[in-house]
C-alpha cells in the first residue's frame, strides 16, 4: 500500500495509480486515511490545505499527528504553548489597570482616599518614581472611592485636568479643557450604574468604576508654583453629596523631594494585581476578547486565582516575556504609524489617538501597550492638533545612528532657530529601566526655555547636551546622564504653533559627541 506520505511527496498520478483503483478515488482515499483498496461510493478528493500530515516540523519542534489527530505528547506542546500566548497577551493587556493599581496603592499610603490630596508643591523631581512625569508643572493627585455613593469634587480654577477610570479610560476633563473652562466647578462623581436623582447646579460625571483617578496640573507663575498651589488649596473640595451642606477641605501632602514610587511590577506579582482589580470593579466597560484572554489564564470575576505549578511557571515566564516585547515596542518600534518623520527617531507620544485605534473600533495593540508601559493619563486633550493649544510630546529613545542612548556618552540635541511654542519648551531625560526621571546629582533633569541662564545661540537656536560631564561652558544647556544606564528623553512643546504642525520645523537627531 502507497502511504500518504509518499503520495505527498511524489505528486504524480503514477504513485496514485500503483495504489490501484481510480487515481481520483484513490487520492481521496489516502489524503483521508482510508486503506487504498477500499472501495466508497461517496468519496471525493479532499484539499490538500485542509488536511495535516504525518508530521510537522515547527518552532515547538516536531508535531505528530494519527489521521489529523495530534498524539499526547503534541497536545501536550500545543496546551503548553497556547497558554503561554494568551498569558504573554493577557500581560500587555493588563498594563493599564496594574499601573492604575499601583498608583492607587502608592498614594493611599499617603493617607486614605476622598480625604487626602498629595501635591508637589515644589514639582515633581528625580525622587518621585511615576512613569514619564514632568517638572514644569504642580501635580495635584487624588484617589476617589465611590462605593458609598456620589462624592462632590470642588476644582479650583486655572488648572488642567482630567478623571481615568481603573482600566484607564478616559471619563473627563477638569478645569481648562473640562466643562468649567477653567473658571473652576463643583462636578458631581457617579458610581456605577447610579440611579438616583442628580440635581443641579453640578458639572455630571458618570463614572464606570468605583475607583478613580482625577488629577490635575497648576501652572508657574513667573517661574513661581507658588500661586497656583495656593489656588488648589483654597478651592479644592471633597465630600459626599449627602454632606454637601457641610464641605470638606481635604488633607495636602506636599511630596516634593521624597522618594516614592507608583509605578507597578513587572513579575508574578503583576497577575495578582490583575485580579484584584478584576474582582473589585466592574467589568462591563472592558471588551469581552480583553476578558477572555484574562479569563483563559484564571483571572475571572468572582472565580478565586489559583494557578497550579505549571500554569504559574508560565505566567511567571509570560511576565517576563511581556515587559520584553513592551519594551522592544517602547524602544524599538517597528512600524512607521508612531514616528513624527519618516526619516527620524522621534516619537509619537499618541498613535492611533487617546483610544488607541487603527481605525473606529479597530484596536491598535502596540499603541496601547507602548502608551501604558510609558506613561499615565488619557485624555484627547493630549492629542489635540489645534494651533497654539494643548501640548505634544515628540520623544526618542535612540541616537542619530539607531543605538540606545548610553548615559556613559554625551550627546548634543541641536533645536532650530524659533522653536514653535506660544508658551515654552522643555528637554527631561529619563531612565529606560524605571520610565521615570534619571536620579543623578540633578534634582531635575532637565532643560527649558523658562530656565532664566538657558544658552541661546546668536540665531535663536539652542543646544542641548547630555552625558556624564558638561562640556565646558554648557552647564545650563546639560543634563546628567550615569554611565551604564540608558535613558529617552521628551521634548515638550507646549502650546504648538503651525511650523510644527506643518513641519517645517523639526528638531535634530540626537548626535553622539566625539
Amino acid at each position: 500500500m502507497v502511504t500518504k506520505r509518499e503520495l505527498l511527496q511524489s505528486g504524480t498520478l503514477a504513485t496514485i495509480a500503483a495504489a490501484g483503483g481510480a487515481p481520483g478515488v484513490a487520492l481521496a482515499q489516502l489524503l483521508s486515511g482510508a486503506p487504498a483498496d477500499a472501495d466508497l461510493k461517496y468519496s471525493t478528493p479532499t484539499p490538500r490545505d485542509v488536511s495535516v500530515p504525518e508530521e510537522i516540523e515547527t518552532r515547538l519542534g516536531t508535531l505528530h499527528f494519527d489521521g489529523g489527530v495530534p498524539d499526547a505528547a503534541t497536545t501536550e506542546i500545543l496546551y503548553h504553548n497556547l497558554d503561554f500566548q494568551r498569558a504573554v497577551q493577557a500581560y500587555l493587556l493588563g498594563l493599564p489597570p496594574v499601573n492604575q493599581l499601583a498608583n492607587k496603592s502608592a498614594i493611599l499610603t499617603v493617607g486614605p482616599a476622598n480625604k487626602t490630596v498629595p501635591i508637589w508643591e515644589q514639582l515633581v523631581d528625580s525622587r518621585t518614581v511615576e512613569l514619564t512625569a514632568n517638572d514644569n508643572t504642580a501635580y495635584s493627585w487624588f484617589w476617589l472611592d465611590l462605593r458609598n455613593g456620589p462624592l462632590v469634587l470642588e476644582v479650583p480654577p486655572n488648572v488642567l485636568g482630567l478623571i481615568d477610570d481603573m482600566w484607564y479610560h478616559w471619563v473627563g476633563d477638569l478645569g481648562i479643557t473640562g466643562p468649567d473652562e477653567g473658571r473652576g466647578g463643583k462636578y458631581l462623581l457617579l458610581p456605577p450604574g447610579h440611579k438616583g436623582q442628580v440635581p443641579k447646579g453640578y458639572h455630571v460625571v458618570r463614572c464606570p468604576t468605583y475607583s478613580i483617578w482625577p488629577v490635575w496640573r497648576s501652572f508657574l507663575v513667573h517661574g513661581d508654583p507658588k500661586p497656583g498651589v495656593d489656588l488648589v488649596k483654597k478651592f479644592t473640595r471633597i465630600y459626599p453629596l449627602s454632606q454637601a451642606a457641610y464641605p470638606t477641605t481635604p488633607n495636602f501632602v506636599d511630596m516634593s523631594g521624597k522618594p516614592f514610587n507608583m509605578v507597578g511590577p513587572a513579575g508574578y506579582q503583576f497577575w495578582e494585581m490583575l485580579n484584584q482589580v478584576v474582582q473589585e470593579e466592574p467589568i462591563d466597560s472592558v471588551d469581552p476578547t480583553t476578558l477572555g484572554f484574562w479569563a483563559s489564564i484564571g483571572i475571572l470575576k468572582g472565580k478565586t486565582f489559583a494557578p497550579d505549578a505549571r500554569m504559574k511557571k508560565i505566567l511567571t515566564e509570560a511576565a517576563a516575556v511581556g515587559d520584553a516585547t513592551a519594551r522592544a515596542i517602547s524602544y524599538r518600534l517597528r512600524g512607521k504609524e508612531g514616528y513624527f518623520f519618516d526619516d527620524s527617531n522621534w516619537r509619537l507620544a499618541f498613535f492611533g489617538g487617546y483610544k488607541f485605534e487603527w481605525q473606529p473600533g479597530v484596536a491598535n495593540l502596540d499603541a496601547a501597550a507602548f502608551f501604558f508601559f510609558l506613561a499615565t493619563g488619557v485624555t484627547p486633550a493630549m492629542d489635540t492638533k489645534i494651533v497654539g493649544e494643548g501640548s505634544t510630546y515628540p520623544w526618542s529613545a535612540l541616537d542619530a545612528n539607531n543605538n540606545a542612548l548610553d548615559g556613559g556618552k554625551t550627546y548634543k540635541l541641536h533645536l532650530p532657530p524659533h522653536v514653535p511654542v506660544k508658551t515654552f519648551w522643555s528637554v527631561i531625560v529619563y531612565s529606560t529601566q524605571t520610565r521615570s526621571m534619571l536620579q543623578t546629582n540633578q534634582r531635575f533633569p532637565s532643560v527649558s526655555s523658562q530656565k532664566n541662564d538657558l544658552l541661546v545661540n546668536g540665531d535663536d537656536s539652542v543646544d542641548v547636551y547630555f552625558g556624564p560631564k558638561p562640556p565646558p561652558g554648557k552647564e545650563p544647556n546639560w543634563v546628567q546622564t550615569i554611565p551604564g544606564q540608558t535613558w529617552f528623553t521628551i521634548l515638550r512643546l507646549y502650546g504648538p504653533l503651525e511650523a510644527w504642525f506643518n513641519k517645517s520645523w523639526r528638531p535634530g537627531e540626537i548626535e553622539p559627541q566625539p
